[in-house]
Order: structure tokens, then C-alpha cells, then sequence
């Protein structure tokens, strides 16, 4: 099982990139978790430029959701919603309309602030636009307040209730995936 982890923020000590590594720490046996790293070069949508071939960029966002099971997702927020990055990424995935890569998959969303809140909005907000694209968004939250004290430098956490939590996500995550696999090989 494969898994796809998206930091919505290009800062390079992210603490969703820590969240990220927090819940990837905790992937059972045979479930491998690849954090993609090429937000930054995506470029910002434009129907003109949505041809075939895509964007090289595009084209690897694509490619890297297509080959996942699932998503994992972290965003930060902004003025009370997602980055725009995530945004444009996911909007470039939504695409082509009925072959997007982002059809039907399973997708985890959670969120790290510095503050008090732990990114709920943005995370409500990434699971809609992740609805509306095609994507089925597990009904779940995992919002770490204070996360540049919550988080160490790689992700582990300082309180056993986030390690709980964090379990809790990939726990649901794969099983979701599971899911949808399950009628997919009884088909076969």
C-alpha cells in the first residue's frame, strides 16, 4: 500500500512537513508513505496551459497521485483557509475532468499551527475542495495547536495524546484505502 503525503506549506522547517513525518512514523507493516516534494515548481493554473502534455511539474503531481492508494494531506492556514500552493495543486489534479488522479481517492486531511486553533478552518475547507475534485475525504481532524512546541525537528511528538491521535489517522487512512481495494479484488 502506497500513500502519498502533501505538505500545503513550502517553508523548509514546515511544521506540516513534521506533522507529516509524525503520522508517516506510524504506518503498519507494508504500507510505504512518500512525502512529495514538488509544490514549489508547480505552476499556477491556467486552462490555456492545461493541455497534453502537461507541465513536467503537473505531469509528476499527477503521476505521484495516480500511484498512490491514498493522501495524506497537512495544511497549515492562511487567513483563515488553505495555502494557495495547495490550492493550485489540488485544482491541477482535479484534472482532466473525469480521469483526474484525484478521483476517488482516499485522502486524510490534517493541519499544524503556531497557534491556538491547529488549522481546523483550513482543514474544513481542504476537505471540501478535496470533495468537490474528486477526491473522498475521510471525516476526521487532526489539528495540532502550538505545534512548534508540540513537534520535535523531526516530527516526533512531546505529548503521548498527539502520538495517539497520529496513530489514529494512519489507522483510519489505511483502512479506508483497504476499503476501497476490497471490492476492487473481489471483481478480479
Amino acid at each position: 500500500m502506497r500513500i502519498l503525503a502533501i505538505a500545503g506549506s513550502l517553508r523548509r522547517d514546515s511544521l506540516n512537513a513534521r506533522l507529516l513525518r509524525c503520522i508517516a512514523g506510524r504506518a503498519p507493516e507494508g504500507v510505504e508513505v512518500e512525502l512529495f516534494d514538488g509544490l514549489r515548481e508547480i505552476p499556477p493554473y491556467d486552462a490555456d496551459d492545461d493541455v497534453e502534455p502537461a507541465p513536467a511539474p503537473v505531469a509528476g503531481l499527477r503521476e505521484a497521485i495516480a500511484d498512490a492508494d491514498g493522501l495524506l494531506i497537512a495544511t497549515p492556514e492562511y487567513n483563515s483557509s488553505i495555502p494557495g500552493v495547495l490550492k493550485n495543486a489540488i485544482d491541477w489534479a482535479s484534472r482532466p475532468k473525469g480521469t483526474a488522479a484525484l478521483a476517488g481517492k482516499p485522502a486524510a486531511v490534517v493541519g499544524a499551527t503556531t497557534g491556538m486553533f491547529g488549522a481546523v478552518w483550513a482543514q474544513a475547507e481542504l476537505r471540501k475542495v478535496l470533495n468537490t475534485a474528486g477526491a473522498r475525504p475521510l471525516d476526521l481532524e487532526l489539528g495540532i495547536a502550538h505545534a512548534d512546541r508540540a513537534l520535535d525537528e523531526t516530527g516526533r511528538p512531546h505529548d503521548l495524546e498527539i502520538d495517539r491521535r497520529a496513530w489514529g489517522v494512519m489507522s483510519a487512512l489505511v483502512a479506508a484505502i483497504a476499503a476501497e481495494r476490497e471490492p476492487q479484488l473481489a471483481a478480479a
